[in-house]
């Protein structure tokens, strides 16, 4: 077997592998407050505040281990640290169905934040086996995965949980993610671009360094976590906007319709945008990319039904979904193969640190100020970062590269 045909089934099997875990993730969120109603007689006040600290824990844990588990795929191979995340992801989720309290369903959804970095682990294998010309094309098909199990997840979730109960969904969920960890053990591992007598280790101080010396890859490893805060701001009352919208009647199936329709966006054309890039230059299409999304968000606030919103927010999809795959193209273009998995676990941890902040943010203005100031500041945030990320490129060229 070539190692060109070794890439494209390695690309195959991590498709699936990140399709199952995608949908995996996403099958619990629909009924998370639900289960906690479950465990006793709470006010709603109480659920409501253990249902944002029990989702949210899970990436404050995944934001402090995320470099480390990158830096271990760099050192031992990410094949295995992937095979360990899945394991371990699914023995945290199948204990989630024996939970009788919201102290065990906190502290199994804090554990399983240690394995919650499998995608971004899994994007760092695939990039360090695509040659760099091809990466954002390649970066964005694997993208697709994911977005395809986001978007399938819930549905399938809240279908489990009508029928067969808590406790099924979390086991059947947990037998989805073994699945994923069974996939990896056919993915074939090696490296591309590793010259004879280069370094293979780099201390965390070397990497630290290297980022901190391209100015434009700290902006977007910075860039990262303003993207998350701008885009789970909405998360929190995005049904509540719907409900002010539209009405209470067939609220919870609008506000899918509202949700899924970023992702559906988001699946259409992140592979284009990575192919795109890998032709004009990763910088310059995050530019236009922030700037689209700025502007794309910012009639958001103003709109007056429920399809203004949908239209919106599939065409924020379209926007926000060259964004992940072209920015980690970049990281693969500028980071050597033996410590991209470290600089990953640094992007990712940032996008885990968004992931807390942008609710938190989202609930708080939007009940001081109203929706609308939601809509206004993300677009805000997203203008500024793409002004930024602007002025570096200008300021420093040499980071830049139009094409390979």
């Amino acid at each position: 077997m070539t190692q060109q045909q070794m890439a494209k089934r390695n690309l195959m099997i991590m498709w699936f592998a990140n399709f199952f875990i995608a949908g995996s993730m996403t099958m619990v969120m629909p009924f998370l407050s639900l289960y906690i109603e479950s465990f006793g007689d709470f006010s709603e006040k109480y659920v409501q505040n253990w249902s944002g600290l029990t989702f949210s824990i899970t990436f404050v844990t995944a934001f402090l281990f995320s470099p480390f588990i990158g830096r271990l795929g760099d050192r031992f191979g990410r094949k295995r640290i992937l095979i360990f995340m899945a394991f371990g992801m699914g023995l945290s989720v199948f204990l989630l169905g024996f939970a009788t309290s919201v102290w065990q369903l906190f502290l199994l959804r804090m554990f399983m934040g240690l394995f919650s970095g499998f995608i971004p682990v899994s994007q760092a294998l695939v990039s360090t086996q695509t040659p760099k010309e091809h990466a954002g094309k390649t970066l964005g098909t694997l993208q697709t995965g994911s977005i395809t199990g986001s978007l399938l997840g819930p549905m399938i979730g809240g279908v489990l949980a009508d029928s067969s109960g808590y406790a099924f969904t979390f086991h059947s969920t947990s037998a989805f993610i073994i699945v994923s960890g069974l996939l990896v053990f056919l993915v074939m591992e090696y490296r591309i671009d590793v010259k004879e007598g280069s370094k293979t280790n780099y201390s965390r101080k070397e990497v630290l360094q290297h980022i901190l010396k391209n100015p434009i890859m700290l902006n977007v490893l910075l860039m990262s976590m303003l993207v998350q805060i701008a885009h789970f701001s909405i998360q929190p009352i995005l049904s509540l906007y719907v409900g002010e919208l539209h009405g209470h009647e067939n609220l919870a199936f609008f506000s899918g319709i509202a949700f899924s329709a970023a992702g559906l966006g988001n699946l259409l054309m992140a592979r284009k945008w990575g192919q795109i890039a890998d032709k004009i230059g990763y910088i310059k299409i995050l530019v236009l990319l922030l700037f689209l999304s700025a502007i794309i968000y910012f009639p958001g606030g103003f709109v007056t039904n429920i399809w203004q919103l949908v239209l919106i927010r599939f065409l924020l999809g379209i926007t926000i979904g060259g964004v992940i795959p072209v920015r980690i193209a970049y990281i693969r273009q500028e980071a050597p193969v033996a410590m991209q998995g470290e600089v990953l676990g640094y992007n990712t941890s940032l996008r885990f640190f968004g992931n807390i902040i942008g609710p938190v943010l989202g609930g708080f203005l939007s009940g001081y100020l109203g929706f609308t100031s939601v809509f206004v500041f993300t677009s805000s945030l997203l203008l500024v970062s793409g002004i930024v990320l602007f002025a570096s490129m200008q300021r420093h060229p040499q980071f830049v590269r139009d094409t390979l």
